[in-house]
């Protein structure tokens, strides 16, 4: 496994290696098809959808908030690499968790380039919820003599915490096992609107644009499969298919050349909450969602997504029952109603909510309206 060629997707090979490998004879399923599978009980790690370019409406609504969002993501990213660089040391391993967090593992790894006096490395590995970390690429780790206190697992934003805690079960579990290469567990993202992160920008729950694109702004890379016959890394398909719509390099390239303009040295390092007040924002969360859930009658949590990013992704990815928006008017919940107008999605406000969008997947075992 050592010798073989890592993957980059459409990237650049410096700025990111993804320790996963191409599937094989993997079925791309239509949105509806993988509902109705993941509804049926087959986890969502064996499937992967069929992806399709963006519209040119949806489009037009990603390039206008990265203009809009740009300088503030590069000056946060430069945060991040600043409280890096404070707590780890000038020798950083970025390990971000694919597929969200890698242009954001990529973005934060040219931040401290720019630092001038970081030496940082970035791989893109796989961790699926209920499954958890994919061993076998900590391992690889491990075997290229990676320094386990440079390592740094990095996402782009925390919802609900249910990667967060996967992570950390993951970690508890593979340090238990291997004495002599000990990992952190502690989580880098932009923005923490769940509080369930260490290493974090922000708890706004703002636009990160990498998160309102599918696989062209994730270097064409699939959301990440586990097939438990197939031994070595977790899987992933490259859709090739969209390469001539892939932004992945271009995104990446605008945010690089923002923080490129941004003063260092004026630069805040933003705080670090102590856990009891991560905890009791993290209950806050939990305690809306779950009056949420008792007002639509939703039984299970993982149908409920908070967070304009995991809205998106439920819009784009899935078969949402119903989209929550705080302020219908904010432009940074315009592509939203895009999408919600294109597949008759119902829209209700709250302006009570604690972040600015939450979407509801469609139980399809009890509705069949």
């Amino acid at each position: 496994m050592k010798h073989q060629p890592l993957l980059t997707g459409s990237y650049h090979p410096e700025d990111c290696l993804f320790l996963l490998q191409e599937a094989v004879d993997v079925a791309l399923l239509t949105v509806d098809e993988k509902e109705q599978r993941l509804q049926a009980g087959i986890h969502y790690s064996q499937m992967v959808s069929i992806e399709q370019a963006p519209s040119k409406a949806y489009l037009d609504v990603f390039y206008k908030l990265t203009a809009k969002y740009k300088k503030r993501l590069a000056t946060e990213l430069l945060q991040l690499a600043q409280i890096l660089r404070q707590q780890k040391g000038k020798t950083i391993t970025l390990v971000s968790l694919a597929r969200a967090g890698t242009p954001i593992g990529i973005l934060l790894k040219r931040a401290l380039h720019m630092l001038g006096d970081v030496a940082a490395s970035h791989y893109s590995i796989s961790i699926i919820r209920g499954k958890g970390i994919d061993e076998v690429a900590l391992r690889y780790l491990q075997t290229i003599n990676v320094s386990a206190e440079s390592v740094v697992f990095v996402d782009g934003w925390t919802a609900k915490g249910a990667i967060t805690r996967e992570l950390k079960q993951s970690i508890q579990h593979w340090n238990e096992q291997n004495p002599s290469f000990q990992l952190s567990d502690k989580l880098c993202v932009v923005s923490d609107i769940g509080y369930t992160a260490h290493y974090v920008a922000t708890h706004e729950d703002y636009v990160i644009p990498s998160g309102i694109l599918n696989s062209t702004v994730s270097g064409l890379v699939s959301r990440t499969i586990r097939n438990p016959e197939i031994s070595g890394f977790h899987q992933c398909v490259t859709y090739r298919d969209l390469q001539q719509d892939d932004l992945s390099n271009w995104f990446i390239d605008e945010i690089t050349s923002e923080m490129a303009q941004v003063n260092f040295t004026s630069l805040a390092i933003p705080n670090i909450l102590n856990q009891q007040n991560r905890d009791q924002k993290h209950q806050e969360v939990l305690s809306y969602l779950a009056k949420v859930m008792k007002a639509q009658g939703v039984e299970d949590i993982n149908k409920v997504k908070p967070g304009i990013a995991e809205a998106t992704r439920v819009m784009l990815r899935r078969i949402p029952d119903l989209l929550i928006l705080k302020n219908s008017q904010l432009e940074d919940v315009e592509h939203l109603l895009i999408l919600a107008k294109e597949k008759q999605i119902r829209v209700k406000i709250d302006a009570e909510m604690p972040f600015n969008a939450l979407a509801l997947i469609k139980d399809l075992t009890r509705n069949h309206s």
